[in-house]
C-alpha cells in the first residue's frame, strides 16, 4: 500500500479557481492554468477545490464541474485529490463518494467548519467519511480558518482507520504540533505543511511536503528548497527560504488574513491566464499591493532559483 507521500509527492498545489468578472467559473481559464502548472512542473500532484480554490463560495454543481475540468485537463500526467470538506458530514460523505466515482486518487476533508465541533464530533465526522469512500484521505487541520483544531489525540485514534493516511497541518499558529502529530502516528502516515512560510519547520519534524497555493507561481523555487533540504544542503534551502519569505508576507499585506486575492493576481502574472478576482466579499489585490508583491516575483522569476550565497553566519552575501 502506498503512502500519501508516495501518491501525492512533496508539492501538492491547491489550484485557484478562475473567475470571470462577473464572478462565474472560467472553465477555459482553469484548465489553462492546470496545464501551466503541470508542464512547467510545479507541482507533483493537484488538489482541486480546496480553500485556495475557494470551494466555501461555490455551489455543489459548480464544485462538480470544476473537478471535471480539472480531471480532463490534467489528463493523468499527476495525481488528483479531490477537496470534499463541507460543513456538514452528510455533504462530505457525498463529495468523498463523487470523488471516488470520478476516479481521485485521493480525498482531502476539511474539518467541520462553523459550527465549532468538539473533539468527539471531529471523530465522528472523519470516521464517517472514511466509512463511506475506499480513497485514502488526507485530514485537512486549519483552525485559522476553521475556528477548531485536529488535537493530536483525536488524530491518535482516527489513524485507526486503514484511508486515514495523512494531514495537511497549517503551522503558521501551532509551529510544533507536528511533531506531537508524528509521536502519536506509524511512519508511514504522511504529515504536510500547510503554510508556505512554514515548510523547513515542518520538515524536521517528519514532515514529507507541503500544500502550496503558491507554488503556482514560484513552484520551481519550492521545490528547489525542499530538494535541497532531502539533499542535505541546508545552506542551499536557507538561502532559498529567505528568497521566498518577502513574496509569501507580500500576500498578507494591508492585514489580509486571507492570502488568496493577491496569489491570484500574481499567478496571473506569472503565467498570462486570466484568472479574474475572487469572489464576493473577499477584493481584488489593489494596484498598490501588486506593486509591493509583483517587484517580489519579477525578480524570483528573473532569478529563475539562483540564490544568493549565504555566510556562516546566515547572513546574505553581497
Amino acid at each position: 500500500m502506498k503512502t500519501l507521500a508516495e501518491i501525492m509527492g512533496r508539492v501538492a498545489v491547491p489550484l485557484v479557481t478562475p473567475f470571470h468578472p462577473n464572478e462565474d467559473v472560467n472553465h477555459e481559464a482553469l484548465a489553462q492554468l492546470v496545464d501551466f502548472v503541470i508542464t512547467r512542473s510545479f507541482c507533483d500532484s493537484l488538489i482541486i477545490t480546496g480553500t485556495t480554490g475557494e470551494f466555501y463560495s461555490l455551489t455543489g454543481e459548480e464544485r462538480l464541474e470544476i473537478w471535471k475540468t480539472a480531471r480532463e485537463a490534467c489528463r493523468g500526467r499527476v495525481p488528483l485529490v479531490a477537496s470534499v470538506g463541507a460543513a456538514s458530514t452528510r455533504a462530505a460523505i457525498r463529495f468523498a463518494q463523487i470523488a471516488e466515482k470520478m476516479g481521485f486518487d485521493v480525498a482531502m476533508c476539511l474539518l467541520p467548519y462553523y459550527s465549532r465541533p468538539t473533539q468527539d464530533g471531529i471523530l465522528r465526522h472523519f470516521q464517517a467519511v472514511a466509512g463511506a469512500t475506499s480513497l485514502p484521505i488526507l485530514v485537512y487541520n486549519i483552525p485559522l480558518f476553521t475556528g477548531v483544531n485536529m488535537e493530536p489525540e483525536t488524530l491518535e485514534q482516527l489513524v485507526r482507520l486503514p484511508n486515514i493516511r495523512g494531514i495537511k497541518e497549517e503551522a503558521g499558529i501551532q509551529p510544533t504540533q507536528a511533531t506531537a502529530f508524528a509521536l502519536r502516528t506509524a511512519e508511514d502516515f504522511s504529515i504536510y505543511c500547510g503554510d508556505d512560510t512554514m515548510v523547513l519547520q515542518v520538515l524536521p519534524q517528519r514532515g514529507v511536503g507541503v500544500v502550496s497555493g503558491g507554488s503556482q507561481a514560484i513552484g520551481n523555487w519550492m521545490k528547489a528548497m525542499i530538494a535541497a533540504y532531502y539533499a542535505g544542503d541546508n545552506r542551499k534551502a536557507s538561502a532559498i527560504y529567505f528568497r521566498l519569505a518577502p513574496f509569501f508576507a507580500s500576500l498578507n499585506q494591508n492585514g489580509r488574513i486571507n492570502p488568496i486575492p493577491i496569489l491570484r493576481a500574481a499567478i496571473e502574472r506569472v503565467s498570462g491566464i486570466p484568472i479574474g478576482p475572487p469572489r464576493s466579499p473577499q477584493v481584488a489585490a489593489t494596484a498598490q499591493e501588486m506593486a509591493v508583491a509583483g517587484a517580489i516575483l519579477d525578480g524570483l522569476v528573473k532569478d529563475n532559483v539562483n540564490p544568493p550565497s549565504r555566510t556562516a553566519q546566515g547572513q546574505l552575501a553581497s
